[in-house]
């Protein structure tokens, strides 16, 4: 990609700051590249993590705290909530304004207000714009869908999103939706200014306008650079405020961060390194990249230990490391729509499909799986609920993440399953290494339990976006992928398994159980409480039940940085982030 910078202006700014003494410059990387920093597009993490850095959105996650917890950014504090939950009510900050951009009629950057929050919004039910985030507010804020259906007139109101005032919001729901404020913390919900679209149109996908800690100075395919934006509010770091616990982060010298105002460093270099060798040399030589995330490759040469987790001596005297669950899993599901196993109302049939998908789940091994792939760390759990959300039981009958070929064959024996009408498996990934290797696995535990090995084969794809396309379109038997949650509740699991948003929509097993539809709705618009948890672990156990995928597991990640660097590495859910972290001199 041909290199985009920003404004002549910002270039030699940046560089006149590279040849200062006192210059902060963090060399961050990630092992992607973002392909766009407009928000109503930004559904990767790659994404997320520079448009919350350029953007602002009016909620953040406290950076240090576990489990998550939200608290005001651009919102003066948390939404007051009508009684019958459908009426949320959020005051702005004063005085915020956007970067100055050639955008705004005198080059200065305007006062941010409600409106520009309603009009972010909109831009997310124009269909021009193609959005990925519309889904959180569909069918969910009253009005959207009409608005949107109507031409999308950006002159018209929408009742369920008004500016009240011009530092207040209003957002009226059609039904209760306690997730709503977790929405907007996320990328997707960043306020972007008019003045922005009308003049770089596309381009603000390589051009953000923004009110956000840093502007970018320059993108391309490897690279990405940030400066700091020197009008940014006044703000300061928050020990107490963000989480700290001394036991916990005490390690990392981030108590030295108390009262230091944001964002710390002057430069961000973020560097998009898709591959691990060259990621780890690079952080190695401790002149370039400050963080990775430690790869199968270097495992044996890095670890001391894997249980617990302990860096030999000479990396733990160079390197901190932080050992932490992803905040999302990983998974296999069947389709539901495929004639071998999805529902029938013949049931004979109906049981046996059944007996086919538990069979398969059955002759499934875990532990090899995270031996081989996933430094043999970390273990599966029942169910698709992720650890440390609401809902999650760690005391759930493990049986359904055991090997047990014994029963998968009784299973396929009971119900008239032979080595000559097992019907043959199609098993879908991108063309690479790993997927070739988790084929292989996947299809040598299943001759295990008497299928036939010709009948399983591999279906590649050239790229994600190939295979997501099929997913998306229901042409997959199988449906081995990963989801990160999008915010820190069960319900964004759940809803995995809810009929209405089968393909193309989240739901690509296509499962459509009515009981479970009908607990997911009681569910969804309640606020947290012992009722819903119990609710919640009742879904949990019925997918469990009816076999409908392979789960779960959460990868466990190392996270490395350099000790000069004074963070607490995040990935998963959180962003805004980049401002918390110093680099000493």
């Amino acid at each position: 990609m041909k290199k985009f910078t920003l404004l002549p202006l910002a270039a030699l700014v940046a560089s006149s700051m590279a040849m200062a003494d006192d210059i902060k410059v963090l060399k961050f990387s990630e092992d992607g590249t973002p392909t766009t920093f407009d928000p109503v597009q930004a559904g990767t993490t790659y994404a997320n993590t520079v448009t919350t850095a350029v953007y602002d959105t009016l909620y953040e996650y406290k950076y240090l705290k576990s489990p998550f917890e939200l608290k005001p950014n651009l919102a003066l504090d948390m939404p007051q909530v009508s009684e019958d939950g459908l009426t949320y009510t959020i005051k702005l900050k004063k005085g915020v304004k956007f970067i100055d951009d050639p955008a705004f009629a005198d080059g200065k950057g305007r006062e941010v207000t409600a409106e520009d929050f309603v009009y972010s919004i909109k831009r997310h039910f124009d269909p021009k714009n193609r959005s990925q985030g519309s889904w959180l507010w569909t069918g969910k804020i009253v009005g959207v869908d009409d608005w949107k259906a109507n031409g999308s007139d950006y002159s018209k109101t929408i009742e369920g999103v008004q500016a009240l005032d011009s530092h207040t919001v209003q957002i009226k729901l059609i039904k209760p939706f306690p997730q709503l404020t977790y929405t907007l913390a996320m990328g997707y919900s960043s306020i972007v200014p008019v003045e922005a679209v009308e003049k770089y149109g596309r381009e603000l996908s390589v051009h953000p306008v923004g009110s956000g800690p840093f502007k970018l100075v320059s993108h391309n395919s490897t690279k990405t650079v940030l400066e700091k934006n020197t009008d940014y509010r006044q703000e300061t770091f928050d020990l107490a405020g963000s989480g700290y616990d001394e036991k916990v982060h005490g390690f990392t010298g981030i108590a030295s961060l108390e009262g230091k105002t944001l964002p710390i460093v002057d430069r961000v270099e973020l560097n998009w390194v898709k591959q691990a060798s060259a990621r780890w040399n690079s952080f190695s030589k401790g002149t370039e990249i400050v963080n990775t995330t430690l790869q199968n490759e270097q495992m044996n040469e890095v670890l001391a230990s894997k249980h617990p987790v302990q860096l030999k001596p000479e990396y733990a005297e160079r390197f901190n490391f932080r050992v932490n669950p992803e905040a999302g899993l990983v998974y296999n599901f069947f389709n539901f729509d495929d004639e071998y196993f999805g529902y029938s109302n013949d049931p004979e049939i109906n049981a046996a499909n059944k007996a086919l998908r538990c069979a398969i789940v059955k002759s499934f091994n875990w532990p090899q799986r995270v031996n081989r792939f996933y430094l043999g760390i970390g273990e599966a759990y029942p169910g698709f609920i992720v650890p440390g959300t609401d809902g999650f039981d760690p005391n759930m009958d493990q049986s359904s993440i055991k090997q047990d070929i014994a029963g998968a064959k009784k299973l396929l024996k009971q119900h008239g399953w032979t080595k000559q009408n097992l019907p043959v498996l199609n098993y879908p990934g991108v063309s690479s290494t790993r997927n070739k290797q988790f084929f292989e696995q996947f299809r040598g535990n299943l001759t295990k339990i008497g299928y036939p090995k010709k009948k399983v084969r591999q279906k590649t794809y050239a790229t994600f976006g190939d295979f997501n396309k099929d997913v998306k379109m229901s042409k997959t038997q199988l449906i081995p992928m990963g989801w990160g949650l999008d915010y820190p509740d069960a319900e964004n699991t759940l809803q995995l398994f809810y009929g209405p948003n089968r393909s193309p929509g989240s739901n690509g097993s296509n499962y459509n159980n009515p009981e479970f539809n009908k607990l997911y709705e009681q569910a969804s618009v309640m606020q947290p409480s012992p009722e819903r948890t119990e609710i919640y672990k009742k879904m949990n156990q019925m997918v469990v039940d009816d076999c409908v995928g392979i789960g779960g597991y959460s990868r466990t990640r190392i996270r490395m940085w350099h000790k000069n660097a004074i963070m607490w590495p995040q990935r998963d859910v959180m962003g805004n982030y980049l401002k918390y972290v110093d680099i000493k001199s």
